[in-house]
């Protein structure tokens, strides 16, 4: 799934913290989830085409998708779709790796009082997998599909798209801009991601004036 695998890049494996700030890997798991919700058919955009709604209620396999769709329980924005999904999502989707034998979630302390977590990758191959994808695709080495095209996206809309793939950040970040703006993905689902794209962003500088206030 796109979450998990996003998941996957976010963590460092040397030291089982996270690349980014809660906020914006937060956002991105949220924006990770929209996408494949609209993938599956169980959302999708209003005749208006502002705001996102379920259209297929039937139950879906994954418990943090399944989850995510109980709280888009009216239409709603991109951004307060995001907002409203990224709660406990980051523990949701930690917890579903742990599941399924790729991390091992393990208690820690910040400042040695403030409760987190570390993620100890107990399946190399799977992030190594994720991480090659997307780091070639960033390099211009290979187009992007559907999977890496999303990955990039959703790290450029939360300005972590250096922190996962090794490189020049300007460089990085008009790759991904271009990556982002690229036709790996259908017309009706372009437009999902790219307003989806947008709520991530809206909703990570909203949590960043929030926090800095």
């Amino acid at each position: 799934m796109l979450h998990e695998d996003l998941m996957l890049l976010f963590i460092n494996e040397q030291n089982g913290k996270l690349r980014a700030d809660s906020s914006s890997v937060e956002n991105a798991l949220a924006g990770a989830v929209l996408i494949e919700l609209a993938n599956s058919g169980r959302v999708a955009f209003d005749p208006n085409g502002k705001k996102l709604q379920i259209v297929d209620p039937t139950p879906l396999k994954d418990p943090v998708l399944q989850e995510s769709v109980t709280r888009i329980d009216k239409p709603m924005k991109p951004q307060r779709a995001v907002e409203r999904i990224r709660k406990q999502l980051r523990d949701n989707v930690g917890a579903q790796l742990e599941s399924r034998g790729v991390v091992r979630v393990e208690p820690r302390k910040v400042m040695g009082i403030f409760p987190a977590k570390s993620y100890v990758i107990t399946k190399e191959a799977a992030q190594n997998d994720v991480r090659k994808a997307v780091a070639e695709v960033a390099h211009g080495y290979r187009g992007a599909d559907a999977r890496t095209g999303s990955l990039i996206t959703l790290l450029y809309a939360v300005n972590s798209v250096h922190k996962v793939v090794e490189g020049d950040k300007r460089d990085m970040n008009k790759r991904a801009k271009d990556i982002a703006a690229g036709n790996w993905a259908g017309d009706a689902v372009r437009r999902a991601i790219e307003a989806i794209q947008a709520g991530v962003g809206a909703a990570t500088a909203a949590a960043a004036a929030a926090s800095g206030g």
